[in-house]
């Protein structure tokens, strides 16, 4: 009650603010230093018990509200620490941050320039930018930042299907035929969830195989095609991923662009996590044939550190969101206004309410330029490798596919000397499926570091190591090493 906009309530609202600022000033100079925890690690129901996490009829003091500040704090994950490798997306960007807490106190909404000018003005311009990236000349085209990657996949489904059966907006599914898309077996699980969302199906989303390196085999992609159409189905999308959630794989663009061209179906590229590496000169051929691309997916909260959440979905052609999307209601799209309502960009998205997610992107690219992104990225691919070189031939590691990473995703076996002289049987692999998860669940205890496991097809559970924090230096790579072999000695 004593806070703005209290009567006279400007000197107690500053001083509380400032201590708000002074609790995550702290945070962040935590979040850097080596010497404390990644995690203070509780079970759910020990840290519910702990405190009083209830809300009352009464209000709190304000003392009590920032001790509420410092709890959550205490038990956060500290993402931006140098040693917390469990995400695709790690760090904390200063720059971003600042962008963040100014979005905040602007507190607008993207859906009109009338109320949020500047901020519509830097989607335009980002987006654009984004698209001159990609390869489409003139950065022409449309697009829009979204909740995260699954939702702007999830986008390029539904304009997809739109591009080729536009009755389906008024008409629905049962107006139009049979439609299926086709992905990778190590896609992400997004497609599968938007068709399922879209009405579509998951049983309409196919897999086709992919390499031992994790990359799409087009010529199994063409031989699906040719079998759901003498099916009598209707192919409207291929999804190919520009960086694999768990191998870090990149799909043979330019052979799946010329597949789709030839059967007339909507390319999509879900570079996510890949995306990133349009930025670097050195690395950016991996995307070779994405300017090919109906649509791209790319957030920039993964591999370029802008805080969560950042995701752009890049649309070829203009105006296509529009009509997919539009719905004209008269109360906030008003069209006679005295702007250019070409503006009003609310109209295209599936959201109300949306989020200003450029100011951060925008503010730190001028803040580091093109080439400091770029720097930043270089040097994660380059501690991967070095990840890479260091454990390839170390005695206990074996390496789950061949071969350098092609991005910063490293995923390898951790075998304790227990398992070392056993032949390859059924009890070895069920011993090894239990390493990984024992070394997370103690490195958690400790709280020294974090990295991310999972099984994958027929292969038992495996370390996935993935690196898109600039903070991280070639000696957290060491204390990673060294982490897991003194948690995993005795299993």
């Amino acid at each position: 009650p004593d806070l703005l906009p209290a009567c006279n309530g400007e000197i107690t609202t500053m001083s509380f603010l400032q201590d708000v600022v002074d609790i995550l000033l702290q945070y962040v100079a935590k979040s850097f230093d080596r010497s404390t925890k990644v995690i203070d690690f509780h079970y759910p129901n020990e840290l519910l018990q702990e405190y009083n996490w209830e809300l009352a009829d009464q209000p709190q003091t304000l003392e009590e509200i920032l001790l509420n500040c410092r709890t959550t704090l205490k038990y956060a994950i500290k993402t931006g620490h140098p040693r917390y490798f469990n995400q695709l997306s790690t760090g904390l960007d200063m720059v971003g941050l600042a962008a963040d807490w100014l979005t905040s106190a602007a507190n607008t909404n993207m859906f009109t320039y009338e109320i949020a000018p500047v901020f519509v003005l830097l989607e335009y311009v980002t987006l654009r930018k984004m698209r001159e990236m990609i390869g489409w000349p003139g950065g022409c085209g449309d697009g829009i930042f979204s909740p995260g990657g699954a939702i702007s996949n999830m986008y390029a489904m539904l304009i997809a299907r739109f591009k080729m059966f536009p009755e389906v907006k008024e008409k629905g599914m049962a107006a139009i035929p049979r439609l299926v898309a086709f992905t990778s077996e190590h896609s992400h699980f997004s497609v599968k969830k938007g068709a399922a969302a879209l009405g579509i199906g998951t049983d309409s989303v196919i897999l086709i195989r992919c390499d031992e390196r994790g990359k799409m085999i087009p010529s199994d992609l063409e031989r699906r095609i040719v079998e759901a159409k003498q099916k009598g189905f209707v192919p409207f999308l291929v999804s190919a991923t520009a960086g694999t959630t768990v191998y870090g794989a990149f799909d043979p663009l330019i052979a799946i662009a010329d597949i789709c061209k030839k059967y007339k179906i909507w390319m999509h590229v879900d570079g996510a996590w890949g995306g990133g590496l349009l930025m670097s000169r050195k690395h950016k051929w991996k995307l070779n044939g994405v300017e090919r691309a109906n649509s791209v997916t790319w957030n920039p909260h993964k591999m370029m550190g802008v805080p969560l959440q950042c995701s752009a979905l890049l649309v070829r052609e203009e105006g296509l969101m529009q009509s997919c999307n539009q719905m004209h209601a008269s109360y906030l799209f008003q069209q006679d206004k005295h702007y250019d309502l070409s503006y009003d960009t609310g109209d295209k998205a599936l959201q109300c309410g949306r989020h200003v997610d450029v100011f951060k992107l925008w503010l730190m690219w001028r803040a580091k330029g093109t080439t400091g992104f770029e720097a930043q990225i270089d040097k994660c691919l380059e501690l991967a490798e070095y990840l890479y070189n260091k454990i390839k031939n170390r005695e206990g590691y074996e390496m789950v596919f061949d071969g350098k990473p092609q991005h910063t995703n490293v995923c390898f076996w951790y075998i304790p000397p227990s398992l070392r002289s056993m032949g390859d049987n059924e009890e070895r692999m069920s011993r090894l499926m239990k390493v990984a998860p024992v070394i997370k669940a103690r490195m958690m205890e400790y709280g020294t570091t974090m990295v991310s496991y999972q099984p994958l097809g027929d292969k038992v559970n495996f370390f996935r190591m993935v690196i898109s924090n600039p903070a991280a230096t070639h000696q957290d790579i060491d204390f990673l090493i060294d982490e897991i072999e003194r948690l995993g000695q005795d299993l």
